[in-house]
C-alpha cells in the first residue's frame, strides 16, 4: 500500500481534559496532520495555556499554547478530522454533528463503540474493520463517520489476546485489572478515597472489557460483524499510580499452549501500522520483560519506540495445568488506551485513502 504525506488540519474536542493534553503533546510537528482547532465549553475564549490545568510530563507545545479555545460546533471547527475525547454524554450528541457535516470523528467516548456500523479499532489488530465506514455513511446519508477506539483497558488487553486466540487456540479469558487515576480523569477519583487504598470497582469498566474484545476480535463479514467466541471475564480495580494500567491475564484452551509458542507468537506480533511504518506505531507492538518482577508502571510504561504505543508483556507461565497461561500486562492509558491509538487509527485512514482534505 502507498500513500502521500498529507497536511490534514485536525481539531481536538474537550482538549483541555488530560486526554486532549496528550494529543496536543503528540500531534505537535507530526507529519500528517496540523492542530488547527482546540474546542471547550467553560473555557471558550480563553488562551489554551491559560485554561489548561497542565499535568502531561512534557510541556505545552508551543504551536498550541496561545490557541484560543471555542466551542465545540462545526460551525466554529476549520478541520478535515477531529478527535474526540469528551465523556460520552456530550458525545452522544455533538460527535454526530460532526459526521453529519462531513467531517470525520474519531472517538474516545464509549458512546458510539458497539453500534454495529461503528468500527472500534485497535489499528495492529483489526484493520479491516475500517471497511464497515461505508455502512454507516449509507446508513446515516452522510459523507462523515465516527470511528471509536476501545476502553484504555481493553485496547492492550486485545493487542495480547490476537495473536494468542489466532494462533494458540485460546477459548478463556479470565483478568484481573490494576487501573491507573488518569483513567478517571484529573477530578476522577477524590485523594481521600484513593491514598493508602484500591476501589475493587470502576462502574461499567468489566461489561465494556468483555464486550469490547469479543468485536474486536471479530471477523467481518461483508457489512457485520461477527463476535470472537472467547469467553471473557474482567475484575476491575483503582488503584493510586499515575499513569499505566496493570493487567493480570489467565488463558485457557482446549489444547496445550506451550510457553514458548506463547512467547514467539507475542513477540513476533505485528500489523498493517508496522508494515506501513506509520509515524506513530511502535516498531514492536508488544515488548516482553524477562525480568520475574516486570512489567511495572512507573519503570516501563513509556517502553517502545513510540513511548507509551508499546504493551508491556512479563511473568509468562504455566497455569493450572498445560492448558493454561498466566502472564502479566502493562499498557499506558492515555497514550495506547487513547490519544496514541486514536492518532494511529487516523494514521491509517491517511493511509488506506478514507480521507483526506475536504
Amino acid at each position: 500500500m502507498r500513500f502521500e504525506l498529507k497536511n490534514l488540519k485536525v481539531a481536538v474536542l474537550g482538549a483541555t481534559g488530560m486526554v486532549g493534553q496528550r494529543y496536543a503533546t503528540m500531534l505537535s510537528g507530526h507529519p500528517f496532520f496540523k492542530l488547527t482547532t482546540l474546542t471547550g465549553n467553560s473555557s471558550v475564549g480563553k488562551i489554551y495555556r491559560d485554561a489548561v490545568h497542565w499535568v502531561d510530563h512534557n510541556p505545552i507545545p508551543d504551536e498550541v499554547a496561545n490557541m484560543e479555545i471555542v466551542s465545540t460546533n462545526p460551525n466554529n471547527v476549520d478541520a478535515d478530522l477531529v478527535f474526540s475525547p469528551l465523556p460520552s454524554d456530550a458525545a452522544r450528541t455533538i460527535e454526530p454533528m460532526f459526521a453529519d457535516a462531513g467531517i470525520p470523528v474519531i472517538s474516545e467516548a464509549s458512546t458510539y463503540r458497539m453500534d454495529s456500523d461503528v468500527p472500534l479499532i485497535v489499528p495492529e489488530v483489526n484493520p479491516d474493520h475500517l471497511e464497515i465506514i461505508s455502512t454507516q455513511k449509507r446508513n446515516y446519508n452522510r459523507e462523515g463517520f465516527i470511528v471509536t477506539g476501545p476502553n484504555c483497558t481493553t485496547s492492550g488487553l486485545v493487542m495480547v489476546l490476537k495473536p494468542l486466540y489466532e494462533n494458540l487456540g485460546v477459548k478463556r479469558a479470565i483478568v484481573t485489572t490494576m487501573q491507573a487515576l488518569s483513567g478517571a480523569g484529573y477530578q476522577g477519583v477524590p485523594s481521600l478515597s484513593i491514598i493508602d487504598n484500591v476501589i475493587p470497582y470502576i462502574k461499567n469498566e468489566e461489561e465494556k472489557i468483555a464486550s469490547e474484545t469479543l468485536k474486536m476480535l471479530g471477523t467481518r463479514n461483508n457489512e457485520t460483524i461477527e463476535e470472537g467466541s472467547l469467553g471473557v471475564s474482567a475484575t476491575c480495580n483503582r488503584v493510586p499510580t499515575i499513569d499505566g494500567h496493570l493487567e493480570t491475564l489467565y488463558l485457557e484452551s482446549d489444547k496445550e499452549i506451550p510457553i514458548e509458542s506463547a512467547r514467539e507468537a507475542l513477540s513476533s506480533f505485528k500489523g498493517i501500522p508496522q508494515e506501513l511504518k506509520l509515524p506513530t506505531a511502535p516498531r514492536e507492538p508488544i515488548i516482553i520483560c524477562n525480568e520475574v518482577d516486570r512489567p511495572q508502571p512507573r519503570l516501563d510504561r513509556l517502553s517502545g519506540s513510540i513511548p507509551g504505543m508499546s504493551v508491556v508483556v512479563g511473568r509468562i507461565r504455566e497455569g493450572l495445568d498445560n492448558k493454561s497461561l498466566r502472564l502479566t500486562l502493562l499498557t499506558h492509558n492515555t497514550i495506547r488506551g487513547a490519544a496514541g491509538n486514536a492518532i494511529l487509527i487516523a494514521e491509517l485512514l491517511v493511509a488506506k485513502g478514507m480521507i483526506g482534505s475536504r
